[in-house]
């Protein structure tokens, strides 16, 4: 920091260059943000998926259902600690616009397996014992207005109900997120509800997920969970949650190349801009680099204040960029319900850390070299 002064002097000698080079990495850091928080919105929250829960889904497609007679096995299996069942629903609420996830659980099971779910002991208790009460996520609860004790009907897509009529529930609880990126956009009630009440599809569920006692056992479990229903009408297949996530996320694309991709592009360019006010910076200054190495300047002190004058204005902008975008971000989904997990993860931030660092370094390095290795003639001669 010795030089500091001597380096924010020349980064102030051409002031509205400084400022837009600034302000461009700005915008580029600002967009890394930005597509880092959608990354992990359209990867469906894989980073967040359970290492030790399995999903286990029918092995010729995801929408075939299960027989619930399955779940006695799973549980008695070893390596299994626990397991509960998931079932789509597919209702609409009002208008088919109105999208929103609502899966038939096991109230109790269910919690235990999803911590990361957080819910007051007095909501719980309320929705265990109402057989048509369901809980809602805190986004969704403030995308419809809702509040406890409301009534809510859906209106079947898949499972009729019996005797026909539109599907009824009684709001007990309102879930947050235990842990950041969890989806609070979505409906879960009682399975029984559904099983007893719908016109076909009786002891049929969507999918398990199990726990297993040993996370470093998984794969070897899922294998055997497999192999109970090998040859039977219903084969499965199951999988971690987080390569379930990964192969339902992959369905709509790999999002995660695409963004990247944009990203490399933008900071390809931002490099170039950077490198460019740079080799200006130096190239207009070689008679002051010149004098410096005359009063006594080493090759390597040029070198340093060069990469410091450059790393600097790399720091500035980008790192109100980061900054920028990490605020922005704070506010979660900005799209109402669609991106749940809309968020910057704390790694995104350290990457977009190291990546400030690394076009500081390389926009400024050959304009470094070429400061290191001025002759003082030859500068004073070109200069007069």
């Amino acid at each position: 920091m010795k030089y500091f002064h001597l380096v924010w002097r020349s980064l102030l000698r051409r002031k509205v260059r400084t400022l837009f080079t600034a302000l461009s990495i700005l915008v580029a850091f600002v967009l890394f943000g930005a597509l880092m928080a959608l990354r992990v919105a359209f990867t469906l929250g894989i980073d967040l998926a359970g290492a030790d829960r399995l999903v286990m889904i029918q092995k010729v497609s995801f929408i075939q259902p299960l027989p619930l007679s399955y779940k006695g096995r799973i549980t008695a299996a070893e390596g299994v600690s626990a397991a509960t069942h998931n079932s789509w629903f597919g209702g609409i609420y009002q208008d088919p616009k109105n999208f929103f996830a609502q899966i038939a659980v096991e109230p109790e099971p269910f919690l235990q397996m999803y911590p990361e779910y957080v819910l007051p002991e007095e909501q719980k208790r309320a929705w265990y014992a109402n057989r048509t009460g369901a809980i809602v996520g805190r986004s969704l609860a403030e995308r419809f207005g809702w509040k406890i004790g409301d009534r809510i009907p859906l209106q079947p897509t898949i499972w009729q109900r019996a005797g026909g009529g539109a599907w009824e529930f009684t709001i007990d609880g309102i879930y947050d997120a235990g842990t950041r990126g969890t989806d609070v956009t979505q409906m879960f009630f009682h399975y029984d509800y559904l099983n007893e009440s719908r016109e076909f599809g009786r002891d049929l569920v969507g999918w398990y997920v199990v726990r297993v006692s040993n996370p470093n056992d998984a794969d070897r479990v899922a294998q055997r969970l497999d192999a109970l229903f090998a040859n039977s009408p219903s084969e499965t297949k199951t999988s971690t949650e987080k390569a379930f996530v990964q192969a339902f996320a992959s369905q709509i694309g790999d999002i995660g190349s695409i963004l990247m991709a944009v990203l490399v592009a933008v900071l390809f360019t931002i490099l170039v801009v950077a490198a460019n006010t740079m080799a200006q910076s130096i190239r207009e200054r070689t008679n002051e680099l010149a004098v410096l190495k005359t009063l006594g300047f080493t090759d390597g002190h040029l070198l340093g204040l060069v990469l410091f004058e450059s790393c600097l204005l790399a720091a500035l902008g980008g790192g109100l960029g980061l900054g920028l975008a990490w605020l922005i971000t704070q506010g979660g989904d900005p799209t109402g319900g669609f991106l749940p997990a809309f968020y910057l993860p704390a790694r995104a931030i350290v990457i977009g850390i190291a990546l400030i660092l690394a076009l500081g370094l390389a926009a400024g390095l050959l304009p470094a070299l070429q400061a290191s290795r001025l002759r003082i003639v030859d500068a004073l001669r070109r200069q007069g």
